[in-house]
């Protein structure tokens, strides 16, 4: 049924370009948080090396400085539950496809030894209107690139949120996104199993008002933060506390 769904976005187009033009009309195009884009928090050793990756999440889109974005405030919580050491480094950049992040990020970026690795990713392709056998090659592609460069890696991705609880959106164009977010949704997480990923569950938003900053799309400090708590288990997931 929900497959059957998916094809019927297409019929509505026409809708998601005309609601579309307007949502981008009327909202204010945000840029990446300013500070940095990696730190280091001390703590005992081993330490853990965190790479956020992906769109315009990982790049703290939405408030005004990094250390409230998505990579610190995991990195945070890493700390403050493990006892351990923190490097982390978020490369995130706006509008930032799967396709893109695995053709021109993950190529320029070192080979570090990264211990865990958090995509957010896979909003972008279903805001695009990318089809499920595209997000599966985009996508799958970059799981695979991941595996190569960090085969040790522990990769955990964060589904696409729900379009129907962002408050930038029109009722009718969220519900014809959400549909499609079902099924990037559904093919992501077949992937994340096949290709040695581990899909994270969807957030859940519980309070849409503080959750989301001005722009009614992007988190606000507050939804960062209630991501990295939804997060922060499933990344240490067997990782012994030391502290």
């Amino acid at each position: 049924m929900q497959r059957f769904l998916a094809l019927l976005t297409w019929l509505a187009f026409p809708v998601y370009v005309w609601q579309g033009l307007g949502v981008r009309r009327r909202t204010t195009r945000m840029l990446p948080a300013q500070g940095p884009v990696m730190h280091e928090i001390s703590g005992q050793a081993p330490a853990v090396s965190l790479l956020m990756l992906g769109d315009s999440s990982a790049a703290s889109v939405g408030i005004g400085n990094s250390e409230y974005g998505l990579a610190a405030q995991l990195a945070d919580l890493i700390s403050k539950r493990t006892g351990r050491a923190v490097r982390w480094r978020a490369a995130g950049f706006n509008s930032a496809t799967s396709g893109q992040i695995r053709d021109h990020v993950l190529p320029n970026l070192s080979a570090d030894p990264w211990t865990h690795i958090v995509l957010a990713i896979g909003t972008n392709d279903t805001k695009n209107f990318h089809s499920v056998p595209r997000f599966k090659s985009d996508f799958g592609g970059l799981l695979y690139a991941l595996r190569a460069k960090w085969p040790e890696a522990r990769v955990v991705w964060s589904p696409v949120l729900e379009f129907t609880r962002a408050p930038a959106m029109p009722p009718l164009l969220g519900k014809i996104l959400e549909i499609r977010a079902a099924e990037m949704n559904r093919m992501g997480e077949r992937l994340c199993l096949e290709r040695g990923a581990v899909p994270a569950p969807r957030l859940p938003i519980t309070d849409a008002e503080a959750g989301f900053a001005s722009d009614g799309f992007h988190a606000s400090e507050a939804g960062y933060r209630a991501w990295a708590e939804h997060l922060v288990g499933l990344v240490l997931a067997n990782e012994p506390r030391v502290a």
